[in-house]
């Protein structure tokens, strides 16, 4: 089994201006230019990402030996800059490696940001910005999964009014509306608040980014949600 080893995360570091000045503007770039000059951004149409990620997934579901790494080698051909082809927003759960669920990725592939909950919270946006806007990335995927701890604790505070320790609760507070607006749905509570928090939350970056929004309304991004069974290894795109 191959082994990834990329993780990400950046605070934001810029707003967009008063004058509302383009994305590409406030970066000092043209178009989706890398953030490095000698190294470009990835070529990579938001589609062409998505297809790669898919077959990435069915790879590590058929054929985990395939995946392999010549860390070194690759190691010193990125030294220099970053490409990604796609950001992913992924659970903090030690389960749940990006880099390997999607075919056994090499460095410098993934712009990765993971916290318990995959939520959008104020560093994860601007990781999501700086990857979209100043490196290129062209494809944005939050990515839930399912038996989640971090939802389940939503779902308990939903239904139980449980009091949750330290910043642990605060964490919470942004999967509970999800939570609540499942609570009485058929089905595995927490499973429908996975998917239903993963929806919100592409929704979110869309809507409060300008700079994403700009940018995927010029084609160059899109956003999309997924969920990861730990069972079968599948990653199921839904929206």
């Amino acid at each position: 089994m191959c082994k990834a080893c990329v993780d990400e995360s950046r605070r934001k570091f810029l707003r967009r201006s008063a004058g509302g000045l383009a994305a590409a503007g406030m970066f000092g770039l043209t178009g989706a230019q890398a953030f490095s000059a000698s190294v470009p951004a990835t070529s990579l149409t938001p589609d062409e990402a998505l297809a790669k990620l898919k077959q990435g997934n069915a790879t590590f579901m058929s054929a985990p030996e395939l995946c392999s790494h010549e860390i070194a080698h690759r190691r010193e051909q990125i030294a220099q800059g970053q490409a990604p082809w796609a950001t992913v927003l992924a659970c903090a759960d030690s389960r749940v490696n990006p880099e390997m669920i999607f075919g056994g990725l090499d460095l410098g592939e993934l712009f990765v940001c993971r916290n318990a909950g995959n939520m959008a919270d104020t560093a994860t946006m601007g990781t999501i910005e700086y990857g979209a806007a100043k490196l290129g990335s062209p494809l944005v995927v939050v990515l839930g999964h399912d038996k989640c701890g971090a939802v389940a604790a939503a779902c308990d505070v939903a239904v139980k009014g449980t009091d949750l320790p330290g910043f642990i609760a605060p964490m919470v507070d942004a999967i509970l509306p999800s939570a609540i607006a499942m609570r009485d749905k058929a089905g595995d509570f927490v499973h429908n608040t996975v998917i239903e928090s993963a929806r919100r939350t592409a929704l979110r970056i869309g809507r409060t980014s300008e700079i994403v929004s700009d940018l995927a309304d010029q084609g160059k991004v899109k956003i999309v949600y997924a969920v990861y069974s730990l069972d079968t290894g599948k990653v199921d795109f839904l929206g």
